[in-house]
């Protein structure tokens, strides 16, 4: 079996998916976001639970795409709470409709997601919703947090991997968990296949961050350095207020706290305080951990070496990403 396969599936359940018609105003905003792209690493992941236990993967599908859809609902409102204009390199929704619209067309891409999930057998919906239901209020806390952290300098490290495990990686392990429940695979396989997507979520956000200060422009595909001109509490800069003294420490504050300066020239400046701290190899070595225990939680399900293998090897192309 190969990634392929999922991949194409999942591509046309997309251009069958029917969202809604009337008003117009309501649907259109759901199919452009849809429409976007994305990694669709989700339902990927989704579909690659389920291979681990059956070779009725099919059946996934839909509910797979209803892990999508909410992973694309909370992007349309993240851009709303982040006022960004652009998501994918096309206007976000808020911006080519307006805000009313997109709150809205959000709401109702939540309700298209239960109406995917719904399509498992009888006996695991209970399961199902239970377990998305908690992942998508740890979601919204996860957003929660990191929106208190913009108004605070003391975030701990703790703090910040409780924060990304909560906004990013709660669905991840969903997401793999959601395909071993509907292949009826044991409880302990599954608590593995959730463990291992929360670590490798944990390590992707975690290689984001390193990436938009580390990246190449080329392949990362947005702006590198943005994070540094925004003062966004990420990883690498949580980890450098805690190791900075004396000048330096002077220095990195001078930076965060100037309200008028070039972008380029504080981006510099601040890598130079990374480098000089060793902020990246501190990155690296918190990234590979994750990942790592991700690896060992994938050996641990109960399933043929050769389908864990597949989800291995996938897990593995998101550590040596550059984009």
């Amino acid at each position: 079996m190969s990634p392929a396969a999922f991949i194409d599936a999942i591509q046309q359940e997309l251009q069958r998916t029917q969202y809604g018609q009337y008003p117009p105003e309501l649907y259109d905003p759901i199919r452009y976001i849809m429409s976007l792209g994305g990694k669709r690493m989700r339902p990927l992941l989704t579909l690659m639970g389920a291979y681990l236990f059956t070779d009725d993967w099919q059946k996934a599908v839909r509910p797979a795409l209803g892990v999508e859809v909410f992973h694309n609902f909370t992007l349309m409102h993240d851009d709303i709470m982040d006022q960004a204009p652009i998501r994918r390199g096309q206007p976000t929704v808020h911006e080519k409709w307006n805000h009313n619209i997109a709150i809205l067309s959000g709401d109702v891409m939540l309700v298209n997601a239960y109406e995917l999930l719904l399509h498992v057998d009888a006996d695991k919906i209970k399961a199902v919703l239970s377990r998305f239901n908690r992942t998508a209020a740890e979601v919204c806390e996860g957003q929660q947090m990191d929106m208190n952290f913009e108004t605070r300098w003391d975030v701990t490290e703790a703090e910040y991997i409780d924060m990304i495990r909560l906004k990013t990686s709660v669905l991840l392990g969903y997401a793999l968990e959601l395909g071993g429940l509907i292949a009826g695979a044991d409880p302990e396989s599954n608590q593995h296949l959730y463990e291992g997507g929360v670590n490798i979520g944990i390590g992707f956000q975690l290689k984001d961050d390193l990436l938009d200060v580390y990246g190449d422009p080329a392949k990362f595909g947005k702006q590198v350095g943005g994070d540094i001109i925004a003062n966004k509490k990420t990883f690498l800069l949580i980890e450098a207020l805690e190791q900075a003294q004396g000048d330096v420490r002077d220095e990195l504050t001078n930076w965060l706290t100037r309200t008028s300066f070039d972008k380029a020239e504080k981006v510099q400046a601040v890598t130079a305080i990374y480098d000089k701290l060793g902020i990246r190899e501190i990155t690296e070595t918190r990234i590979n951990t994750y990942f790592e225990r991700g690896f060992t939680n994938f050996e641990q399900i109960n399933a043929d070496p050769a389908r864990k293998s597949l989800l291995s090897q996938f897990a593995r192309q998101l550590v040596e990403r550059e984009s």
